[in-house]
């Protein structure tokens, strides 16, 4: 079902305005009156990231009047596989910075507001203020909810996309969208999945073309909310699998059991980045990556266990260890084979999983276990910097 344009129309388009934007003039459906609502549009783009990059490209080129970015990373070289509107001489710039270059690049009729903070409970509701629509393309599940909520006080719609791997999935979101058809991601993920359950990115990988793909979707219901074209996917949810090349579609609808939301919540701890049972398991447990170099250098007898999977141990391992990945482990089925006379040491690429796999080796009676915090990032930047990273 059409939704009614979300932006009125800005007054006039310049004689240059209507030379860039022609191509969008002749659509009937767009027309004057559409460029013009995007002229007068102010989109939020969450993330300058995979996602944001393509998102904020195509924005900025359609002739949305006013973006917003809110990002408080640097660019980093890992980064450029997949985030386009940053490139080589931008690795170590701020990525708004950088996003905003770009930006003026593509259009300099756009105008770019900065939010160069991490974006949290007590300033998200200023910063979605000032927007017409805001735009997720955040990689975790803490701010994924806080978005939702925030976008729900606010009486704001906003476009959500996520990726992993070769898959995708993208919906539009609207509490308070007109004709009965509200609803919130809440509607769709009630609560996150335990933690450790889904790797990040930064852990499983992305392919970099499926950001562009998904980042394109998002604009594109961008674009219909502001003009009030097409069938937005409010209610549907859209996956894309890249290797199958096949796209298919879920009805979303309201849960009457989703809790009405009133107020911002702590998101890190609804969340959580590791379980219960990891923290109380590390806390204690935990070395730095020089006390294992000591150990090794001492010629402690130790095993030293790597938790990644293979593809991470091909990139970079540290000298002497084994390689179980972690799934192995929390099922149980290579706890017999663990060394029982020799006191164990995990790690992994940054010390989540790790813990989580310290947690079922504490439950199994390895009470001496311990684990790597930082893992092999840690290692790499103090004990072997001449190693890669990813």
């Amino acid at each position: 079902m059409a939704l009614p344009p979300l932006v009125e129309p800005a007054a006039e388009l310049t004689k240059d305005e209507v030379e860039r934007y022609s191509r969008h003039l002749i659509i009937p459906d767009v027309g004057m009156a559409g460029q013009k609502r995007l002229k007068n549009a102010k989109v939020l783009v969450v993330g300058a990231g995979g996602l944001g990059s393509p998102a904020l490209l195509y924005l900025a080129a359609a002739g949305v009047g006013t973006l917003g970015i809110v990002e408080f990373d640097e660019v980093d070289a890992s980064n450029l596989q997949r985030q386009i509107i940053h490139g080589q001489s931008d690795v170590g710039r701020s990525k708004a910075e950088s996003a905003r270059d770009s930006i003026k690049e593509v259009n300099p009729y756009v105008e770019v507001r900065l939010h160069q903070t991490r974006l949290d409970s007590s300033n998200v509701l200023e910063i979605f203020a000032d927007y017409d629509l805001i735009l997720d393309g955040t990689d975790n599940f803490a701010t994924r909810y806080l978005v939702n909520d925030a976008a729900v006080l606010s009486g704001k719609p906003y476009v959500w996309g996520s990726i992993f791997r070769f898959e995708g999935q993208a919906s539009v979101f609207w509490e308070d969208a007109p004709n009965g058809q509200g609803l919130n991601y809440r509607d769709l993920y009630p609560e996150p999945p335990p933690p450790g359950m889904v790797p990040s990115c930064a852990e499983g990988g992305v392919l970099g073309v499926l950001c562009a793909s998904i980042g394109s979707i998002m604009v594109n219901e961008a674009i219909k909310l502001i003009t009030g074209i097409g069938e937005p996917i409010l209610g549907r949810l859209v996956i894309y699998d890249a290797l199958e090349m096949t796209y298919r579609q879920v009805k979303v609808r309201k849960d009457p059991d989703t809790p009405k939301i009133t107020e911002l919540i702590d998101y890190e701890a609804f969340c959580g980045t590791v379980s219960d049972d990891a923290q109380q398991a590390a806390a204690g447990n935990t070395i730095t990556a020089l006390e294992l170099k000591e150990m090794i250098d001492a010629g402690k007898d130790f095993a030293l266990i790597d938790v990644r999977e293979q593809n991470e141990w091909d990139i970079v391992n540290i000298p002497g260890a084994t390689l179980i990945p972690k799934d192995r482990i929390l099922s149980g089925e290579v706890l017999s084979e663990l060394p029982q006379d020799k006191p164990i040491v995990l790690h992994c690429k940054s010390g989540a999983r790790s813990a989580e796999a310290l947690a079922v080796l504490h439950k199994a009676g390895f009470a001496d276990a311990v684990h790597v915090g930082g893992g092999v990032l840690a290692w790499v930047k103090q004990v072997e910097p001449d190693k890669p990273t990813y």
